[in-house]
């Protein structure tokens, strides 16, 4: 039998693996109905060829195929912005969290700990995608999500160091 020596950050790694992938796919889907490749916005892509002028069988059968998906077009180049940077930022401050709570299950830290930093990592990272996607400039999600990540930040920083000092003498 296999037994997981790490069960609480394997829980975690797989729900915001599910989380980034959500992201991901929303940023994706909003690109593709606005028809920005690259970018956050239309005047990001006047320089870069138009692939849907003359498109390829593949161009031609995947553009098909996704507007399928989604036939109400984005008018709001902002909403783009805002899901890319919703992806964005949860890609650049889950993976260090995740990495904490790895880190501090491999050391047998407290499991009220583990439990605290993965749960506030998780539903602080949802807050603010919910944030940033859907209200645009400062919001009382956005604040909450931000503030929860620097908690975990803050808090599995320093159980890291307190059991790496601990560790080395």
């Amino acid at each position: 039998m296999n037994i997981n020596p790490v069960p609480i950050s394997t829980l975690f790694i797989g729900l915001n693996g599910l989380i980034a992938f959500a992201l991901s796919y929303i940023a994706a889907i909003a690109r593709t109905r606005a028809r920005v490749w690259h970018g956050e916005t239309k005047q990001d892509v006047t320089t870069q060829p138009n692939y849907l002028e003359n498109p390829t069988k593949w161009v031609a059968f995947i553009e098909n195929c996704s507007q399928k998906l989604e036939a109400e077009q984005v008018g709001d180049d902002g909403l783009l912005q805002r899901k890319v940077r919703a992806h964005g930022n949860f890609t650049e401050y889950v993976p260090h969290g995740l990495l904490f709570i790895l880190a501090l299950e491999l050391m047998n830290s407290q499991i009220w700990l583990l439990w605290l930093l993965g749960i506030t990592l998780t539903l602080a990272r949802i807050v603010h995608a919910w944030g940033v996607i859907n209200i645009y400039g400062p919001s009382p999600s956005r604040a909450t999500g931000f503030f929860l990540t620097w908690f975990v930040y803050i808090i599995g920083a320093s159980a890291c160091l307190y059991y790496g000092i601990a560790g080395v003498l």
